[in-house]
Formats: structure tokens, C-alpha cells, sequence
């Protein structure tokens, strides 16, 4: 399999887990591809047409998006135990910690953006602060729902691993451990996981 990555990516990074934790790792070949929203990726069109990553093809040339959708695939081919909880409110609430997890990384994603790329004249300060208020209270929401993190990892947990580290790669002087002791507590344990190791974020 081939997976189109960014490795600054959180998205791609979720992928990355899942393979490390679902044994399939050595099965996927990582190939670092430059994508921007000003320039397209002619490339990765030919797999993507809407040119995002993580992009997957699969051994029999199956192009699957975005990272959701890869991450399902790739647990309904591990062996060992499912990352995805098959029915119940185990499942509910794993899919639900994916939502807030990418719902936060949509917002703050989408502020990076703006500041990096949009000049200085374009920016729009309030709409700045309505995408961190939204981050913030996904934060919040975890901080208070942070026992449902516990244990074997998920979907939702890998999700929420995934997003934290994020942060902390591109918004380290946000500081969004204060105030979150639980979260906090939980995201030091879980980062010395091998899979966490594994996958660094690089610029």
C-alpha cells in the first residue's frame, strides 16, 4: 500500500498510528507529498482529485480519502484487536472523540492557514478568534470526558493523540494544558506509546 503523507500532517499522522497500532506499518509505504491550497498537485490528482492528504491506495490500487476513511479500512485489515469498537457505546463514543478531535484540528488548521498564507491586509481577526474559541471548547469538552480516553486505544484516542501533539508542534506557546490537568495527564502517558514514538511530526 501507498499512503501520501505530509509529515507535518496530524491527519496523516492519525493514519500513521492506526498502521503502527493495527501491525501493518511494515505493509505501508509513507511518501512524503508537497500540497498546498494555492498550488495544485497534478500527481496526487491522478489519486485524489480533490488533492488532499493522507491519500491511500491500496495494494489492489484503490484510492481511499481522507484519513477517516483510510483509518477504517486499515483496522478492517488488522488481526489483532479492532481499533474501531464495533457496536455499542464504545463505538459511539470512539467515533465521537474522532469528531471533536478533527473538528478541532479543522479550526485550528484553517487559522494556520490564514496567518501563513493570506496577507497581512486579508486576515480576519474575529473570524481568528471564533475558530480558537471553537478549538478551545473542543478542549474542554475532552478535558471533561477525559476517564472515556482510558485504557486500549481507539479510533477516538489515537485521534485525540494525534491532535494534541499537533498542537503542541504548531501552537506550543498556546499552552492548551492549563487548565486540562486530566487531558494533560493522559496525553504525557499515552505519547510514550511505541506508536507515538514512531511517528514524530516533522516541518
Amino acid at each position: 500500500m501507498k499512503l501520501y503523507i505530509s509529515p507535518a500532517s496530524p491527519f496523516a499522522r492519525k493514519v500513521r498510528l492506526v498502521a503502527h497500532e493495527a501491525g501493518l506499518a511494515s505493509r505501508v509505504e509513507e511518501i512524503p507529498t508537497a500540497v498546498s491550497p494555492l498550488k495544485p498537485n497534478a500527481d496526487l490528482a491522478k489519486a485524489n482529485p480533490l488533492m488532499k492528504l493522507p491519500t491511500l491506495v491500496t495494494d489492489e490500487g484503490f484510492a481511499l480519502f481522507d484519513s477517516p476513511v483510510i483509518c477504517e479500512y486499515l483496522d478492517s485489515l488488522n488481526a489483532g484487536r479492532k481499533l474501531f469498537p464495533e457496536a455499542g457505546a464504545a463505538r459511539w463514543s470512539a467515533l465521537r472523540q474522532q469528531a471533536i478531535a478533527d473538528g478541532i484540528l479543522d479550526a485550528a488548521i484553517s487559522v494556520r492557514y490564514q496567518t501563513a498564507l493570506a496577507p497581512k491586509a486579508l486576515q480576519w481577526i474575529d473570524w481568528q478568534d471564533g475558530q480558537r474559541t471553537k478549538w478551545r471548547q473542543g478542549l474542554d469538552c475532552l478535558e471533561a470526558d477525559a476517564q472515556a480516553l482510558q485504557g486500549e486505544p481507539t479510533i477516538g484516542s489515537l485521534s485525540v493523540a494525534a491532535t494534541l501533539a499537533w498542537l503542541d508542534f504548531r501552537y506550543g506557546a498556546d499552552d492548551w494544558r492549563k487548565g486540562r490537568p486530566a487531558l494533560s495527564g493522559w496525553f504525557a502517558v499515552f505519547s510514550q506509546r511505541p506508536s507515538m514514538l514512531a511517528t514524530p511530526p516533522t516541518a
